[in-house]
């Protein structure tokens, strides 16, 4: 076979990442929006979904996204190592913090409402990429955020170099996007979460950074806006949590706070049934009234904007009590299939958010 005729390699599919777009339980860029803001927030969603895939075993070690990322595949823009910047210690100072500035404890060991420490959860699915090639793939893939930051860098991947003009003309740094790859990197090393507060801490992490992220889109980024924000995303990555609980189980993972579980008497063999006991279900109810009180906590965000990004943050939470609904009317059996609501339970909980917040 010639050079002519030989196949050529394997290139990132970021049209295959920012798909997923249209499955989250929100609208991420609705059609209403101005054009600029919609690329932006695309541009902020295929970048979160990326890391969320590397960090879920979700990416394929062997195509073309990962072979990019890594540096052995094709990349229409150079970026050698001059540009890959400085590496960030593992644990991130900022993000890592309660908000009354204490350091928040990592949940290092993983015990069950038992008190023993586990492991992944024997006879669950193999991950798809193992835990040491996802953690190659997130360092690869903040050397490539480095590139996003850095004075002449280019980055590599196509979803990468999309976040540059979002970066330059609104003066972002690099922090909320670095948060969300060490919560990739947490869930390689945390399976298990001994309270409410420890989960938290994940969330802070892993969906706070991107509502930040959202108003620095848009302009309108303030102390309580960002407050109320990470209200209703925490509401958001916990209604994702209850929806997931069979698919994250796959991975050897439970979002579930394991005193929650301990007081409701759930062992973890209780989450592996094909549905929920009584007591599972009075916990994800617990959990769901959690989220609850979270999305009516940021629900005023909604009311202090105007016009289309009304709309936008009204798409938000309304999303999340529509989820939240779907599983109240599953009877907060989330084991047998993630609760979806329907298009027009999302309408509806969104025009009572919009008349609610009013």
């Amino acid at each position: 076979m010639t050079a002519a005729t030989e196949p050529h390699p394997a290139r990132a599919r970021p049209e295959a990442t920012l798909a997923k777009a249209a499955r989250e339980n929100f609208p991420v860029a609705p059609f209403f929006l101005p054009r600029a803001w919609r690329a932006d927030l695309m541009a902020v969603y295929g970048y979160a979904r990326l890391v969320d895939d590397i960090g879920d075993g979700d990416l394929d070690p062997a195509g073309g996204d990962a072979a990019v990322l890594l540096g052995e595949g094709p990349c229409d823009l150079a970026g050698g190592p001059e540009a890959d910047g400085p590496r960030r210690p593992a644990a991130d100072p900022v993000a890592d913090r309660r908000p009354d500035g204490e350091r928040r404890r990592e949940p290092v060991a993983h015990p069950d409402p038992s008190g023993r420490v586990t492991r992944p959860v024997a006879g669950a699915a193999e991950p798809a990429v193992p835990a040491v090639d996802r953690l190659a793939l997130l360092d690869a893939a903040e050397r490539d955020l480095h590139r996003v930051f850095a004075p002449g860098g280019e980055p590599r991947h196509p979803l990468l170099r999309a976040l540059r003009p979002l970066v330059r003309r609104q003066g972002l740094t690099p922090e909320p996007f670095l948060a969300l790859i060490e919560a990739g990197r947490r869930d390689q090393r945390v399976t298990r979460y001994r309270s409410w507060e420890d989960l938290l801490g994940y969330c802070e992490l892993s969906a706070n950074p991107v509502g930040r992220l959202v108003l620095a889109v848009t302009g309108t980024t303030s102390a309580e806006r960002v407050r109320r924000s990470d209200a209703v995303c925490t509401g958001l990555q916990v209604v994702e949590h209850l929806q997931d609980v069979a698919e994250d189980l796959t991975r050897g993972r439970i979002y579930l706070p394991a005193d929650a579980m301990a007081r409701h008497g759930v062992r973890e063999e209780d989450l592996r049934r094909p549905e929920g006991s009584p007591s599972v279900r009075a916990l994800v109810r617990e959990e769901a009234l959690r989220a609850h009180a979270l999305l009516d906590e940021g629900g005023p965000l909604v009311r202090g904007v105007t016009g289309r990004l009304r709309l936008l943050l009204a798409g938000f939470v309304g999303g999340g009590r529509a989820a939240l609904g779907a599983i109240a009317a599953a009877g907060y059996d989330v084991l047998p299939e993630p609760p979806r609501p329907s298009r027009t339970a999302l309408l509806r909980a969104v025009a009572v958010t919009l008349r609610r917040e009013g």
